[in-house]
């Protein structure tokens, strides 16, 4: 599929497995030539890579293993990665972590649609939103959920970039126009924001963001990842929880 063309649709959810915890006592057969995804449900990061595989429609080609963050089984810090994080991708008998770099490696070493488009200015843009994308998460995410009161200003910044960013391509309602790799790496992070500001600051994202609600609306449309999404009161509970908030 040519780069920029649309996402695949998959139109039947996936049967996914139970989470695994402390009492799986056994790993899987490691390094066996089977593809895994390591994930949790819940993590935005492992969400990221979730995405990019079903985009590309590798359901069947890259296993998804489930873990229980709280009590997580010992064989995957011990025996799978060392880092003890999600998400890991199992490949040619090595296993990869860090959800930005596996975004790219799926993209370049598995077959399906291209999430990246080969036009110059929109890869050099890519590249700078995903070298800012941390730095939106920490500032429009965690900091401002750790704060008391109020969205805080600096988050509101960061919001108010997203929508400039978001007006920059005029062919779609995506950050490069067409839905890539660039949205996947910032829509699990955005859908905490619409659930917990919403929720939690009682602000409205989308206020006064003609883009960013139009982004918004057009990727609840992606099968690919609305097939990843949590129930919105889950998600929420999950958010207050992490942050100690009642």
């Amino acid at each position: 599929m040519a780069a920029g063309a649309a996402v695949p649709v998959i139109s039947a959810r996936e049967d996914l497995p139970a989470d695994l915890t402390s009492a799986s006592s056994e790993p899987p057969s490691l390094f066996d030539g089977t593809t895994r995804l390591y994930v949790a449900y819940h993590c935005p990061y492992a969400q990221r890579v979730w995405i990019a595989r079903n985009c590309k429609g590798l359901q069947g080609k890259i296993k998804i293993v489930a873990l229980d963050l709280v009590d997580r089984p010992a064989w995957y810090k011990d025996k799978v990665y060392p880092e003890n994080k999600v998400p890991a991708l199992e490949h040619n008998k090595q296993v990869k972590g860090e959800s930005l770099n596996l975004l790219k490696y799926i993209d370049d070493n598995f077959d399906g649609a291209e999430l990246l488009p080969h036009d110059s200015a929109k890869k050099m843009f890519a590249e700078e939103l995903l070298a800012y994308s941390d730095s939106f998460n920490a500032s429009a995410f965690f900091s401002c959920l750790r704060s008391k009161g109020d969205v805080t200003d600096e988050a509101v910044a960061a919001v108010d970039k997203i929508e400039a960013a978001l007006g920059k391509f005029s062919d779609g309602p995506f950050f490069l126009g067409h839905f890539s790799l660039v949205d996947i790496a910032y829509v699990p992070f955005i859908e905490r924001l619409e659930i917990s500001y919403s929720g939690i600051k009682n602000y409205d994202i989308i206020g006064g963001r003609p883009n960013l609600g139009r982004f918004i609306e057009e990727v609840n449309k992606i099968n690919a990842y609305t097939q990843t999404k949590l129930d919105t009161q889950v998600t929420l509970d999950i958010i207050k929880e992490k942050f100690g908030i009642p």
